[in-house]
């Protein structure tokens, strides 16, 4: 994961990072400088563009829901609440929209919501990895409840698939819970397997996420 730099807390510092948006736009800033500001899908019923400081709370709202939705029932619920406060509170989110490290993409539905988004990340790496040539994290891959099965994962997925491949990485990797077969078999649809396993965090709870990867 990448470092958590403490950039705003509460709705205030929504506000705060919101100003820092406007302040850095005009420094170049990897791909997502170069992204339009709407990208439609084939299906058109989204666009995808770069978070903003103002999706903040809506990535909190889906990430915490998806989250709990598909991994709650595995875990005690003290260290579901350790991990949620942890990774999910508005510092840690905003933290990441604005991270130099972390690319950052959301689906829009025709009404201005964030239905689902998506996380590029440099600089992780797996010892399973180590022949792997220049790899990047596909992170949280998360789609709203009452928009799964549309294509707005895949919409997503294709999106930061091509950013990587613009940015000149040749390999992306993900980590999925060894005991979700439905997104394993997503996946392997999409092209990676299963190269390792690691173990996964929350709380005092540790789970096995396998290693997954696929050539660019």
């Amino acid at each position: 994961m990448a470092g958590e730099r403490d950039c705003v807390d509460g709705r205030a510092g929504v506000e705060k990072l919101r100003l820092q948006f406007q302040i850095q736009s005009a420094r170049p800033t990897l791909i997502l400088d170069q992204m339009p500001e709407v990208i439609p899908p084939a299906h058109g019923e989204v666009t995808l563009r770069k978070a903003q400081a103002e999706d903040v709370e809506a990535i909190m709202a889906i990430g915490t829901g998806v989250f709990t939705a598909t991994f709650g029932y595995s875990l005690p619920p003290a260290d579901l609440d350790e991990y949620l406060r942890t990774s999910y509170s508005t510092s840690a989110i905003a933290s990441e929209v604005c991270s130099p490290n972390i690319d950052t993409v959301v689906a829009v539905d025709p009404h201005g919501h964030v239905v689902g988004f998506c996380q590029l990340t440099r600089g992780t790496t797996e010892a399973c990895l180590a022949d792997s040539a220049h790899p990047i994290e596909l992170q949280r891959l998360y789609v709203a409840q009452d928009h799964h099965g549309r294509g707005v994962g895949r919409a997503l997925v294709s999106r930061v698939l091509d950013m990587a491949r613009a940015q000149g990485f040749e390999t992306v990797w993900l980590g999925v819970w060894e005991e979700n077969r439905k997104a394993q078999r997503v996946y392997e649809r999409w092209g990676f397997t299963k190269v390792g396993e690691h173990g996964f965090a929350m709380g005092g709870c540790v789970q096995t996420d396998w290693i997954m990867s696929m050539k660019l």
